[in-house]
């Protein structure tokens, strides 16, 4: 016996101290892979269509490595996203506290998870085949039993260590970084409503997932990164699998298209404008709202960036997600600088348009003609520029492969 464990102590593979860290790097590496991929970005959201075989490799490696299922992680997801920052998001910072969510984020996901109302609500349209019934979601417990067996057959008695670090490192990265430091530290490319952030490039390693505030903004896009510099592990892998037949890309983010000269705005515009408003939004911030305030403290005070970049969180986040503190110096800075407060004024204004629901578009189109020319009678260049820039808008394609 002693004999036999001595023999095969390293596993059949018998591998080395950096064939373990290997082993381990791309065995957690294919479950990220595996839930941005099937369980985010296809079933969550459907923005790709995988081939149903590597839709069940996935779903199989992750019934054996995280136990989880799929049309649980689903409706948590879907959750989190209709009711992001307010009563009822299963694991937000803004509402729980950030320290709460970094430790006990996995609890957090597993009570939510257990709730028959959310996954009837929200877990619609996910496998219910015979072998999800019976096995997946019947057993979720059996593939990691299983998964225990295969690592000390592979790897020996040191491949439990391996086993370990796969167990705990999907709750740390989902329910810990995604779900908490996403929603309370690093920056932002748009103005959603709720405190969604991008961790680039501290935690490129989570397969695209770390660009929270891009997914945010356009939910139901397959890429997440926005910006050349922004990698998309993801969207990279995606790529491979459409080219090899894989996978089909259904959606992705709009960027706008622009014409040389402006004209009075048309319907198509119109829409293109509804359908790029992150973009517009974003646009507003760094060429209207950022230079007011910067040419007004210059006016005032001389000095520009210490202010605006205290200034930043007030002016880009969600009132709702604002303390009584920042509140107040966010009114007091408005009264203080009054060009200030008429852009704030013109971007709440702009912002409701595309919020309002009870309009038609021929009603809309005659809001926004308007908004335009006052925007262009309002003696502040930046305004005048920007109501240049909606006129330039031209028809583009909606979410599209």
């Amino acid at each position: 016996m002693l004999q036999f464990v001595a023999e095969y102590y390293y596993g059949i593979l018998g591998l080395g101290f950096w064939g373990y860290v290997i082993a381990g790097a791309v065995g957690v590496h294919i479950t990220l892979i595996a839930i941005t991929l099937y369980h985010h970005r296809e079933q969550a959201h459907r923005s790709v269509d995988l081939h149903p075989a590597l839709r069940h490799f996935f779903r199989f490696w992750l019934w054996m490595n995280t136990g989880v299922i799929t049309k649980q992680w689903v409706a948590v997801h879907r959750k989190h996203h209709a009711m992001c920052e307010r009563d009822g998001d299963p694991h937000s910072p803004q509402l729980v506290g950030l320290r709460t969510v970094l430790l006990q984020g996995a609890e957090l996901y597993r009570k939510e998870a257990r709730n028959p109302e959310t996954v009837e609500k929200y877990g619609r349209g996910t496998p219910d085949d015979w072998v999800e019934r019976h096995v997946y979601s019947r057993r979720p417990n059996l593939g990691i039993t299983l998964l225990f067996f295969v690592v000390v057959f592979l790897f020996g008695l040191p491949g439990i260590a391996l086993y370990g670090f796969q167990l705990i490192t999907m709750p740390l990265l989902a329910a810990g970084i995604i779900n908490g430091l996403s929603h309370a530290r690093g920056y932002r490319n748009f103005e959603t409503d709720d405190a969604s952030t991008n961790l680039w490039p501290l935690a490129v390693f989570v397969a695209g997932e770390e660009l929270h505030n891009n997914h945010h903004a356009f939910p139901s896009s397959a890429r997440f990164s926005q910006h050349p510099w922004e990698i998309d592990l993801g969207w990279w892998h995606l790529r491979l699998f459409a080219a090899l037949g894989l996978a089909r890309i259904r959606r992705v983010a709009p960027k706008p298209e622009l014409v040389e000269e402006a004209s009075s705005p048309d319907i198509e515009a119109l829409r293109s404008i509804l359908i790029n408003r992150m973009h517009v939004l974003r646009h507003y911030r760094k060429s209207v709202t950022f230079p007011v305030l910067r040419g007004e403290i210059r006016k005032y005070k001389g000095k520009a960036r210490a202010p605006v970049r205290r200034a930043k969180r007030w002016l880009t986040r969600h009132p709702s997600l604002l303390d009584n503190q920042s509140k107040e110096r966010l009114a007091e800075l408005l009264e203080k600088y009054p060009s200030l407060k008429t852009v704030m004024e013109y971007r709440n204004e702009l912002k409701a348009l595309w919020e309002t629901t009870d309009l038609s578009n021929e009603r809309l189109l005659a809001e926004l003609v308007q908004w335009c020319s006052r925007a262009e009678a309002s003696g502040i260049k930046a305004l005048e520029e920007f109501a240049a820039y909606l006129k330039s808008f031209r028809p583009s394609p909606r979410l599209a492969g």
